[in-house]
């Protein structure tokens, strides 16, 4: 419908975000009246690397990839963050001069909150609690980049494997009868680009612990049958 305005935010789900954790409730309804609700279908990205960073999100639900391109051109997939996270944080930050780092493509159908980088800029002035806690989440994931940095370095590929797996786990797995899913579309090239390897060795990799009954791998979806297994590869322990 032309001219059709974009959905309201509730403001009842602000209350389940990390991000407004310590805000007054009476504060929250005027917060979320600042938003909008952006949906996109899989693979659309909501922004893109080097684009001028305006807006910043918060995933109502979904998921999302942070999506770097090296020089060649291949996809370094940083981190898959779900329901209550934020990105497009520099909207905020930098000014009018902000660029995007990374792109955020959702490796599933998403709806984020959306708020002008400008208005996020004036609620954090206004509610310094929020900026506290949008700094406590990009100090958190630059620890876990660091850590991924030196596991880069440091240990062999099924390590990095295996850690990717059960980060994974950790955040988005569910319980099944088999064991636990990692409830969205997770490709072996997705594993790749999470790792810094090559699609060959993941396939290799999988297949061997998929043989092994660790895990349960489809075209598109991965189950881990024994985490504790993994954590035994991830931490070079006995077997």
């Amino acid at each position: 419908m032309i001219g059709a305005m974009p959905p309201s935010l509730d403001a009842a789900l602000l209350t389940r975000v990390t991000l407004f954790n310590g805000v007054a409730a009476s504060a929250l309804p005027v917060i979320a009246a600042e938003a909008r609700l952006v949906r996109r279908a899989p693979g659309r990205p909501f922004f893109t690397e080097g684009e001028a960073a305006t807006t910043f999100f918060v995933i109502v639900s979904g998921r999302v990839k942070l999506v770097q391109l090296t020089p060649e051109g291949h996809e370094v997939i940083l981190r898959i963050i779900g329901p209550g996270d934020v990105f497009g944080t520099v909207s905020a930050f930098a000014g009018d001069k902000g660029v995007y780092p990374v792109s955020v493509v959702p490796v599933g159908r998403t709806e984020a909150a959306a708020w002008d980088g400008a208005a996020m800029a004036r609620l954090m002035a206004a509610h310094p609690v929020i900026a506290m806690n949008a700094l406590r989440t990009v100090a958190s994931r630059l620890h876990d980049l660091q850590r991924r940095h030196r596991e880069l370095m440091t240990e062999r590929v099924e390590q990095r494997i295996a850690r990717a797996l059960l980060r994974l786990v950790q955040h988005a797995g569910r319980r099944s009868e088999s064991g636990i899913e990692i409830d969205f579309p997770l490709s072996r090239q997705d594993l790749a680009d999470m790792t810094g390897t090559s699609l060959f060795t993941v396939s290799r990799v999988v297949s061997a612990w998929q043989a092994r009954g660790l895990v349960a791998a489809g075209r598109r979806r991965l189950t881990i049958r024994r985490p504790h297994a993994l954590v035994v590869i991830a931490e070079d322990l006995p077997a």
